[in-house]
């Protein structure tokens, strides 16, 4: 019988750091791009000195900005998550679920690759709330 894996291999943690790397890029891009928006830096092609365009953005400014704060506050979260993971990378024990100590499955970590619960102790924890 074979021992169960205590740790992903080097090479499957270099899988895992393209794949961190490539998801970093995006989620630090995305984030520019609200924190332009939010700072009014965002030039979308739409003439904001037209009246007719400030009237109607007048009313759901305030909305607008509350989400684009959620949603910057969402995406910093997400790079801190991402950026940790690859710190776990660099000390080999990326993927290896905190509470368990057993290794999260390949298949969740490339959907949530800064996930450091396996889904059975997440879903605990949502049902003991």
């Amino acid at each position: 019988m074979e021992d169960e894996k205590t740790r992903y291999s080097d090479e499957e943690l270099e899988e895992f750091r393209v794949l961190i790397n490539e998801k970093l890029t995006i989620a630090q891009s995305d984030y520019e791009k609200t924190m332009d928006r939010i700072m009014g830096r965002d030039t979308n092609e739409i003439d904001d000195t037209a009246p007719t365009y400030h009237a109607l953005e007048e009313g759901s400014e305030t909305q607008s900005k509350e989400q684009l704060m959620a949603m910057a506050q969402r995406q910093q979260k997400f790079i801190t998550g991402l950026k940790a993971a690859l710190v776990r990378i660099d000390k080999k024990t990326y993927g290896i679920c905190r509470e368990t100590g057993k290794l999260i499955p390949k298949e969740r970590l490339r959907a949530v690759p800064h996930a450091t619960l396996s889904i059975e102790v997440k879903n605990d924890r949502k049902h003991n709330r």
